[in-house]
């Protein structure tokens, strides 16, 4: 187990209906940091250096509509296998498929509107915390119950 940084956006949609402190109790809750936050209107720029990946796809245009047409939260999150355990989290991206229980499962209106984004591996999250965060805005601390949910023998 590694501890890794990962991007978790909730978009417009889980702002708009009030799922902000939802959405961060469950990482807490399962022992994950929040290192980084800010609330912010996605700047288009910005928006479309995060979906690069995603350029020339059919949702491609609506994706950025979505994602730039109201603030969201960034979080830079912290703890062992960060990405891999908010991923689980989160859910499928199609709520169809998101299990009940998970983010999307419980939240999720369709693939667009489905309350979050995480980055999908360690060299997403590092390129996406990078467009989104600047190196001042993660933080270094000691949660207190850290030794208890990650003690050095596991």
């Amino acid at each position: 187990m590694e501890t890794e940084q990962t991007l978790v956006l909730i978009k417009p949609d889980g702002v708009q209906r009030g799922l902000i402190g939802e959405v961060i109790a469950r990482y807490e809750h399962k022992g994950l940091k929040i290192v980084g936050m800010k609330l912010l209107q996605l700047p288009r720029e910005t928006a479309e250096k995060l979906y690069a990946v995603h350029q020339g796809k059919s949702f491609y245009t609506v994706l950025i509509e979505f994602m730039t047409s109201a603030p969201i939260v960034a979080l830079a999150i912290e703890g062992r296998d960060a990405i891999e355990l908010v991923r689980i989290l989160n859910g499928e991206t199609d709520p169809r498929k998101s299990q009940p229980g998970s983010i999307r499962g419980d939240f999720s209106i369709n693939i667009t509107h489905n309350v979050v984004h995480a980055s999908d591996s360690p060299r997403s999250a590092e390129r996406e915390l990078d467009i989104v965060f600047a190196p001042d805005e993660r933080y270094k601390y000691h949660r207190i119950d850290e030794d208890i949910l990650h003690p050095s023998a596991v």
